[in-house]
């Protein structure tokens, strides 16, 4: 059953991780992070989403809530804030953080949320962790069902296949088959990781030029809009 491998599979990062890769003491991945805050917010500002403080917005695979957060520093309301997240550790862990926002934990293949009730949905490299086909679908047709027929899905996820077997890459005519007759706008961004850690060490200012190539880029930041 898919649920059931996503969840050993995360159990499983968690034992092997090198969790210095991933926090901001390590350079290389502050300067990710940093780099898809920077590309997220301007993104936001020419789609005229920004501030927040109105928008209805939830984050699907939220985690312990670490994008809500920075959606509070953008001016959303904590009242407008939801997330949902499949793994119970990390959502007890959001609740005590940021015990006033709307957390559950539930399968985003029916989102516990009613019918167009969201500005704003998004995700933060939660497809390329499934590798049913079928999942994906079913989670890609209730974002679109929450949003409102003004509202945006915001996307974020890796198009390189990566040599973890437990990960799947999506491109760019896979996300339009899974969000059919919307409009999309494409942005290629994020260092690749394995020459951020070498690069963005000796120097930030080339790991940006690099970066600003784009032909080492292996995410994309997306909007996903219906008709």
């Amino acid at each position: 059953m898919e649920t059931r491998r996503i969840l050993d599979e995360y159990q499983r990062r968690k034992a092997n991780r090198r969790n210095a890769l991933y926090c901001y003491e390590d350079l290389a991945h502050l300067f990710r992070t940093q780099g898809r805050y920077r590309a997220t917010l301007l993104l936001l500002q020419a789609r005229g989403c920004h501030p927040l403080t109105d928008l209805q917005i939830l984050d699907v695979g939220c985690g312990d809530g670490n994008m809500l957060r920075q959606f509070l520093q953008w001016g959303a309301r904590p009242e407008n804030l939801a997330g949902v997240e499949l793994r119970p550790e990390p959502v007890e862990y959001a609740r005590k953080l940021n015990p006033n926002l709307n957390i559950r934990c539930a399968s985003a293949t029916e989102l516990p949320w009613p019918d167009n009730s969201m500005d704003l949905v998004s995700q933060h490299t939660v497809f390329s962790s499934i590798l049913d086909p079928e999942m994906k679908s079913q989670i890609a047709s209730d974002m679109l069902r929450v949003l409102r027929p003004s509202g945006l899905i915001l996307w974020y996820d890796f198009w390189l296949n990566p040599t973890n077997p437990q990960t799947r890459g999506i491109r760019p005519s896979e996300i339009k088959r899974l969000f059919p007759g919307c409009r999309y706008e494409f942005h290629k961004i994020t260092l690749a990781p394995p020459i951020a850690r070498r690069v963005v060490p000796i120097s930030w200012v080339l790991a940006l030029v690099l970066e600003n190539l784009k032909i080492f880029n292996t995410h994309y930041l997306a909007v996903i809009q219906p008709r």
